[in-house]
């Protein structure tokens, strides 16, 4: 199994997908609680949702499910949200607060560390590989990190989540015209709500990569799954509803591909 997949592209653009794998080997997945072999907080289809939006992208996606470790966590364990419910480097719990693994089956300092390094390490290093390669062709790389997640999940957040929630870590991560080109686009997509910097201001790897003194800029597009999949079990694709924000997702991938940046 190639626990991560790289389609490289001739563009300034990277799409991060860092949640939507699937993959847990049956030593571990014997591990988990019924609840958790359902797999719910995958980041569902993002890989289908983006698919062929446009060409000459570089797109690196882990195959791995987060359950096994998070890929959009700082490998120090470090949490992002200070004060606030959040999932761990290797999750306990599931996005709910409910236990993950069996009763004496949680994961050790030590197996956390191996994990690391075969899972964690591999995936950053072929994105950082990727920002280094497009970097040196256009002087400045830009990274979309592709996430969703359900609308309501009360452990994590209050009310019902906007359908675009955008996060530069307070425009810290990315030049203000990258941050406004997506705002823009954001704002204008009918029958949509949007927020930036709100719940989700930028995980790990947004805030890690993005360096805009180094021309290097990051944004995170958390996206509500109501707008393009059913949000319960079997956790389907749903093709009448994708059609209509894919659009809107396709203007930002355009944008941002042929963004002017000195």
């Amino acid at each position: 199994m190639q626990m991560v997949t790289i389609k490289q592209g001739d563009s300034p653009l990277i799409l991060a997908q860092p949640h939507g794998g699937t993959y847990i080997p049956d030593n571990l997945m014997a591990r988990l609680t019924p609840l958790g072999k359902g797999l719910n907080d995958t980041d569902w289809h993002i890989s289908q949702l983006y698919d062929s939006l446009t060409a000459d992208v570089t797109i690196v996606a882990a195959q791995y499910h987060r359950y096994i470790i998070d890929a959009n966590r700082d490998p120090s364990g470090i949490s992002l949200y200070p004060g606030q419910n959040t999932t761990t480097l290797c999750p306990l719990t599931d996005f709910d607060g409910k236990d993950l693994w069996q009763k004496g089956q949680t994961p050790s300092e030590d197996e956390i560390a191996d994990r690391t390094a075969i899972y964690h390490q591999p995936y950053h290093q072929a994105l950082q590989s990727e920002i280094d390669r497009v970097k040196a062709k256009h002087g400045y790389a830009i990274l979309y990190d592709c996430h969703s997640i359900r609308s309501n999940i009360p452990f994590l957040f209050e009310g019902t989540l906007p359908v675009f929630s955008i996060g530069s870590n307070l425009g810290a991560t990315c030049a203000p015209q990258i941050e406004q080109a997506v705002l823009d686009i954001c704002k204008s997509a009918r029958n949509y709500d949007h927020v930036i910097n709100g719940r989700f201001k930028g995980g790990w790897t947004t805030r890690h990569y993005g360096q805009p003194k180094n021309h290097v800029h990051a944004i995170q597009m958390e996206l509500a799954q109501r707008c393009y999949m059913s949000e319960t079990p079997p956790w389907a694709y749903r093709s009448d509803i994708s059609r209509q924000i894919r659009p809107h997702l396709k203007d930002i991938l355009q944008q941002l591909k042929t963004i002017a940046l000195s």
